[in-house]
């Protein structure tokens, strides 16, 4: 560590951390922080998620027996301290670094990440099971569920919850709130109110009283109204809502103050039955920077944190930027073009549509199953839905896509992001299976643009259409190619961009630069197919007669991708031709760069070219 951190250095493993006095937490805390800015403004990672739990990760780790009492973090990007605290300081540097620690809590790189997380509001689900599982081991074991205000919105926290009031199981469960203005904030009186309502003074009386009012069922009635009256006058209206689902709710408190944080849990750790702790944070604190703004200090490339500056981005424009600047476009026309985000209007490019046509734009929140069915009310209605989402979180949706939108042949638009390898979140978030998941579902037209233009053209085309439509494409920068007039394409029809001798590429997606480069080196012929569903099987044919080898090249899962396509096509003509299926590997592809991933799956020019190389040999 490059600066000085005393109490930091010290801290190994949680156990080192219980060993400190309670008046050491909250420069441990401040160390911590100091640690993560340091660290993440030198490897890039996300930081204000992390800089808001500082306090809460120190007061959770000394309370709780890790690894023994077992702690969820849902997603994870507030999981940094997290790591560092459990034996990960000197490494947080290689953070979603190939060969480096997962981006989340990842089950085989620590045994105090309990659950393998990355996408959202799964905590509380997976917590019940394990607390289920505690209560049959009849060992004492803690389970604690740390949800932020974003990802609890999601109907799968409210089943969750629903669950495990029913269940009466022993479990925590913690709001980070930290966006959110679910409640009035009262201050320093809330917190000592929280306090009390959480000690075990309270909770004999309260406990004890309802032992002796079940025989007087009246009496007992208007005790139960009495106390949940005053709850909800003294801590927050959310209150009444987790009680009503068996949760003892207690707060909002502060969640910075570290003595209050621990007072609390410590006096919580004992309860029993579900219980719901609602703290009050502030995303990027500490860091005046990401305080002001913590969207832009989410997730940050290699910054100076002396300056709180982020690195001005590239001129070149991202896919995501193109397909936002294509809604703006259609909407001028039409005002029934609707654009849905299920929370993810910055990453999916939708800034500038969000405030130019607010009328037709909609956050549906993390809520991917409800933004398509919601599409499909829109659809009914006579409106034209366009839902922006990333491949890895469409495969949340799945029913909905088949039930809601394909069985009803309904005209929504899927403008598919992230699709491909995405990087550095790693496993959770590669768009690795779409194409397998969206072809075999009758009424879908699947569309695999190669550049920005196609893309435009692409979605324009599944503008005009009056089906289930999905245009998928990749993270990150566009390729530079001129943007067109926008003309509908011919659906299911393909283009031969050279023609070689013996090799014949079909390549669906943007991996057309890299196999331009083998099939001109090699002069090899080469598609661009544009359509997986439904696919060009005259082109096909006609590559199959004159050449000695099909080679099919795709970002997406080779089992029953875009190449199973091809492959099904000739053999129901009986036509036996060599194939080769180029395209990701069945395993799950690690944290590391674009290039870094394309080259350890033999997706770069030089790995397409050394494989068709090896099969022809």
């Amino acid at each position: 560590m490059q600066k000085s951190y005393p109490l930091l250095s010290q801290i190994n493993s949680p156990e080192d951390l219980r060993l400190l006095n309670k008046d050491q937490l909250q420069p441990l805390a401040d160390e911590l922080r100091a640690y993560l800015l340091e660290c993440v403004s030198q490897s890039s990672g996300h930081l204000a998620s992390g800089l808001g739990v500082v306090e809460l990760t120190v007061a959770l780790h000394y309370v709780y027996q890790t690894p023994f009492d077992q702690l969820i973090w849902d997603v994870g990007h507030q999981a940094y301290p997290h790591k560092i605290l459990t034996g990960r300081r000197d490494q947080i540097k290689t953070i979603r670094q190939k060969d480096g620690i997962h981006p989340f809590p990842w089950r085989e790189e620590s045994i105090y990440d309990v659950l393998s997380v990355g996408h959202s509001s799964t905590s509380i689900s997976a917590g019940l099971g394990i607390a289920v599982a505690a209560e049959k081991e009849n060992a004492g074991r803690k389970t604690v569920c740390v949800i932020g205000d974003g990802a609890i919105t999601a109907g799968m926290a409210f089943e969750a919850l629903n669950h495990a009031g029913a269940l009466h199981t022993d479990m925590l469960v913690i709001l980070n709130d930290n966006e959110m203005s679910i409640s009035e904030n009262v201050g320093a009186l809330n917190n000592h109110l929280a306090r009390i309502f959480s000690g075990s003074l309270y909770t004999t009386m309260r406990d004890g009283s309802k032992k002796i009012l079940d025989k007087v069922p009246t009496i007992k009635n208007f005790m139960k109204k009495s106390e949940e009256h005053m709850k909800g006058v003294i801590f927050s209206p959310e209150s009444t809502l987790f009680e009503e689902l068996g949760f003892n709710y207690i707060g909002p408190i502060d969640g910075h103050n570290i003595d209050d944080l621990v007072k609390t849990l410590e006096n919580m750790r004992d309860l029993k039955g579900p219980q719901f702790l609602h703290i009050r944070t502030k995303k990027g604190k500490g860091y005046e920077p990401a305080e002001n703004d913590p969207i832009g200090f989410h997730g940050v490339p290699k910054f100076d944190p002396e300056s709180g500056k982020l690195p001005k981005t590239k001129t070149i424009p991202t896919y995501s930027d193109i397909f936002g600047n294509w809604l703006c476009e259609i909407a001028e026309q039409d005002p029934k073009l609707i654009g849905i985000t299920p929370a993810m209007r910055e990453g999916s490019g939708m800034v500038e549509f969000s405030k130019r046509f607010p009328e037709q734009y909609f956050d549906v929140a993390i809520a991917e199953q409800h933004a398509v069915t919601f599409a499909t009310g829109l659809a009914i209605a006579g409106f034209k839905p366009v839902v922006a989402i990333y491949s890895s979180f469409l495969q949340r949706a799945y029913d909905q896509l088949i039930h809601d939108v394909a069985i009803q042949n309904l005209p929504v638009i899927f403008a598919i992001d992230r699709a491909g390898i995405v990087g550095a979140d790693g496993q959770t978030h590669q768009g690795a299976f779409d194409l397998s998941f969206m072809r075999c579902i009758p009424n879908m037209t699947i569309m695999t643009p190669s550049d920005e233009n196609e893309m435009r053209q692409m979605l324009f085309t599944a503008y005009s259409m009056n089906t289930p439509t999905a245009v998928r494409y990749p993270r990150g920068n566009a390729q530079g190619v001129a943007l067109q007039p926008m003309q509908t394409l011919e659906v299911g029809k393909g283009r031969l961009i050279r023609e070689g001798k013996k090799v014949a590429i079909l390549n669906f997606g943007t991996m057309l630069h890299e196999a331009q480069i083998v099939a001109e080196h090699n002069d090899y012929t080469l598609a661009d197919m544009r359509f997986v569903k439904p696919i060009d099987g005259d082109l096909i044919t006609q590559l199959a007669d004159s050449h000695d080898l099909l080679v099919t090249i795709e970002e997406n899962a080779i089992q029953g991708g875009a190449g199973s396509t091809v492959n099904e096509y000739l053999q129901s003509f009986n036509k036996i031709k060599p194939l080769a299926m180029l395209g990701i590997p069945d395993h799950f592809i690690p944290q590391a760069t674009q290039p870094e991933a394309y080259a350890e799956i033999g997706l770069n020019a030089e790995g397409i070219e050394q494989k068709i190389q090896a099969l022809l040999r």
